[in-house]
């Protein structure tokens, strides 16, 4: 190895560094960028361009967006509606994702391999399909039409994850709880529920949230009758400055940062890097 001078050997760290730096903030104002912006504009008055920052800072949109009248119910209609669909989808897909994971079947990858497809498209086109089925059935304006909506969103995860814990449970476990007596109902519940627990919980988890911010089926299927705090957040962008948006999409956030919370404190600092292995 070539004797390097302490000016050669400045010259490739000093580089090096410049470079991580660069690629750090870059990637700082990537995925941060739109959270510190949105941080400055929720309390903001007046924030017009040219101007780089605001030209008046105070809680005017604060007091604006907690008063009014429709806030509350729009908060309660959107934990009910999750709520409703993510314990419905529990109830539907648990035993899906369990077949899934112990029996084989023809079309068994092409099966998972479908709930992507749903993903791989703007989903404007197939909620405007399933309206045509709705107004039919008069579903629209209905809770019941909106749950369902909710419902369908949850599949892909309250069947990939689940399916993913129940694979890494050894079905020997299973066998011997049966073989001292233990009923399949039994069974499932004493052994193969608590070990999959972890990856059911991340599965409820981000189809709650999920619910929470579903905005285009919920507009298309329950507007006018049925508001949520998405939907609602949408009449806020168009009709109102981006401050009261911004002020809107904060107190969206607050649950999720609580079920977060409350997920971490019941399940452990591992429940998602546990929940998610496949």
């Amino acid at each position: 190895m070539k004797h390097l001078s302490p000016r050669r050997i400045f010259y490739t760290f000093g580089k090096k560094y410049v470079i991580d730096s660069l690629i750090f903030i870059v990637f700082f104002l990537f995925f941060f960028g739109p959270l510190l912006n949105t941080a400055m504009l929720i309390f903001a008055e007046r924030y017009q361009a040219p101007h780089l920052l605001p030209t008046r800072f105070g809680l005017q949109w604060w007091c604006y967006i907690l008063g009014q009248p429709e806030l509350l119910q729009v908060m309660l209609n959107s934990l009910l509606i999750a709520l409703i669909a993510t314990s419905i989808s529990l109830v539907i897909c648990l035993p899906a994702a369990y077949a899934v994971a112990r029996l084989q079947f023809k079309g068994k990858s092409f099966f998972l391999f479908s709930f992507l497809l749903t993903n791989a498209f703007p989903k404007i086109g197939l909620y405007t399909a399933i309206g045509i089925l709705f107004y039919r059935f008069h579903l629209m304006g209905t809770l019941t039409g909106v749950v369902i909506i909710h419902v369908l969103n949850m599949l892909l995860f309250m069947i990939w994850i689940p399916s993913g814990a129940f694979q890494k449970i050894r079905i020997q476990q299973e066998e011997a709880a049966r073989d001292v007596g233990a009923g399949p109902l039994r069974t499932f519940l004493s052994i193969t529920m608590p070990i999959a627990l972890p990856g059911i919980a991340v599965a409820a988890m981000f189809s709650f949230l999920g619910s929470l911010e579903e905005a285009q089926g919920t507009l298309l299927v329950g507007f006018p009758e049925v508001k949520t705090m998405a939907t609602s957040m949408y009449g806020m962008i168009l009709d109102y400055p981006p401050m009261a948006g911004a002020v809107f999409s904060v107190l969206l956030l607050i649950p999720t940062v609580i079920i977060l919370l409350v997920c971490r404190k019941l399940f452990g600092k591992g429940i998602l890097s546990g929940g998610i292995m496949m």
